[in-house]
């Protein structure tokens, strides 16, 4: 589960005058203590460090500490079924484990293209605090994802609404219908996530079409 960004809103009522003084006084003040802002934003982001260690490494306190992080940066929006689906491969994680910034994990599905089975890699739970969003910290923690996805997987693989942010990344978007599989075989269109499913491609599989038939197995929550 990938979230959607949410872009903060301000609402000025002000007058025609106060706006006139406004432009006058205020905006390029406002204007460099913008810079200044997101200059420093970028700096501390880039003096952040990155850890990446297996869910294995983590503590009991480590998880709650995540999933404070994953309530916060999806607004509530996040269940103890996407909880379960970022458990069991690897994590990223931008600061302290225990007071966590920034994080992505990656974990093992095979993934069915055409009639060619992959070793993917399917990211999950990519999350900043909104407090630290757009400093460069999801960019990080995807790019040390990305590393663990072409060391051990065939093929990486993600479901989102936000694709010009993977799309700098490197990732492409899938363009064949895609599936869920059952436990029998069976297959069931999943329509609703044709447009939200992107891969990296890794070397075993920097040949695959992207309009083939893609299909995921069957679990509990969303399957992609």
């Amino acid at each position: 589960m990938i979230p959607r960004q949410v872009l903060p809103r301000q609402f000025y009522l002000i007058t025609r005058r106060r706006c006139r003084q406004r432009q006058f006084l205020r905006r390029p003040d406002a204007g460099a203590n913008h810079k200044q802002r997101a200059h420093a934003d970028a700096c501390h982001a880039r003096a952040v460090n990155i850890r990446v260690l297996p869910t294995a490494g983590l503590s009991d306190s480590d998880r709650i500490a995540l999933r404070r992080l994953f309530d916060a940066a999806y607004d509530g929006d996040f269940t103890d079924d996407d909880f379960d689906h970022a458990l069991g491969g690897w994590h990223a994680i931008a600061g302290d484990v225990a007071a966590p910034i920034a994080h992505a994990a990656v974990v093992a599905r095979s993934l069915l293209i055409d009639t060619r089975e992959l070793r993917t890699g399917f990211v999950e739970a990519v999350a900043t605090l909104p407090t630290h969003q757009r400093a460069g910290l999801g960019s990080r923690v995807m790019a040390a994802i990305a590393d663990v996805i072409r060391d051990r997987f065939e093929l990486g693989v993600l479901s989102t609404g936000e694709h010009a942010f993977y799309e700098r990344l490197g990732w492409e978007r899938w363009r064949g219908p895609s599936y869920v599989r059952a436990a029998d075989g069976t297959m069931t269109r999943s329509a609703d996530e044709d447009g939200g499913i992107m891969i990296l491609r890794c070397t075993p599989s920097r040949e695959v079409d992207l309009t083939a038939p893609i299909a995921c197995d069957e679990r509990r929550g969303d399957s992609w």
